[in-house]
């Protein structure tokens, strides 16, 4: 998942194009293909076991559009090009016009970021509606449909706001780091940040080598935490004939410090035990695990209310 390109006053959101693209030639020099975004129906339905790099980017910014996609488009290379409606055209934004250039590409994908990108993880449940809809109005109205693929601004959601997410999307994407394989949740879909601080090549060539830990489901479903269960109690159901699970090592930011995080495992469940609170605004927890075949990697995000 990228921001921005070039734009170095923002080192938390930017990658610096030359670093993008050693990033793409990393890839390539490890054989490994790009994703293209048309073969997610085929690929959920009907999977395989070949490891491929999808390539994100959000917020449709100035930059994307003068510094990466002349570079993309010269390549080839499939990407999906998240748009939060309401910046559009303003500055330091793209136009709808630029958008259309780069959706007319059969290997470029746009996606839908909501319209205000907003913190709305909080929004009353009609409030978020109401954003969600008029995204889609002006999609149809610009682009003549609406995107089937989404991406929670900031990877923040509730359950409900998942729930409708599913009403008006075919996939939807997160901000919590992790490898998809087709056993992922199609709407808590994860991906690795990338930026100035965690774009070096070091990390990037560990990150394009992670296998999937698959999982049979994640306990709560609710992912927006209160006060009232904070922490909360957690575990994590794998499949019964998945091997090496005593070798997971997770750690999470409770308390607002990374630390190894207490495990317990009762056959193929692992339960988390969280001794201290999450502070707000988004609590992490990362799992790994190195078997025979390699490193396998599991993030999750919960986010942390105020109140």
């Amino acid at each position: 998942m990228y921001h921005r390109f070039d734009e170095n006053k923002y080192p938390s959101t930017n990658i610096r194009m030359n670093v993008f693209r050693d990033q793409i030639d990393m890839i390539i020099r490890n054989n490994l293909n790009f994703y293209n975004p048309d073969k997610f129906d085929h690929n959920f339905k009907n999977p395989k076991k070949e490891k491929k790099i999808l390539i994100t980017i959000d917020d449709a910014f100035s930059s994307f559009y003068n510094n990466a996609w002349p570079y993309l488009k010269e390549k080839k290379i499939p990407f999906i090009l998240f748009v939060s409606t309401k910046p559009v055209g303003n500055s330091g934004y793209m136009t709808w016009e630029q958008i259309k250039e780069v959706e007319k590409e059969n290997f470029a994908f746009i996606g839908n970021h909501s319209h205000s990108h907003e913190y709305m993880v909080n929004f009353e449940l009609s409030k978020f509606k109401e954003d969600i809809e008029n995204s889609i109005n002006i999609f149809k109205d610009k682009l003549g449909y609406n995107p089937i693929f989404f991406s929670y601004p900031f990877g923040e959601y509730s359950l409900e706001q998942k729930n409708f997410i599913k009403e008006k999307f075919s996939y939807a994407f997160g901000q919590h780091s992790g490898v998809i394989d087709f056993n992922k949740d199609k709407f808590e879909l994860p991906r690795f940040p990338i930026n100035e601080k965690y774009g070096d090549l070091e990390r990037f060539k560990s990150l394009i080598n992670l296998l999937p830990l698959q999982y049979k489901k994640v306990f709560p479903e609710e992912k927006l935490i209160l006060d009232n269960n904070n922490p909360p109690e957690m575990y994590i159901e794998f499949f019964e004939e998945q091997d090496n699970l005593n070798l997971i090592n997770c750690f999470s930011n409770e308390s607002g410090e990374w630390k190894n995080t207490d495990l317990n495992l009762e056959k193929n469940k692992l339960i988390i035990n969280f001794k201290e609170k999450f502070k707000f605004r988004r609590g992490r927890i990362n799992c790994s695990m190195n078997d025979k075949e390699g490193w396998r990697w599991l993030g999750i995000q919960f986010s942390i209310s105020e109140n």
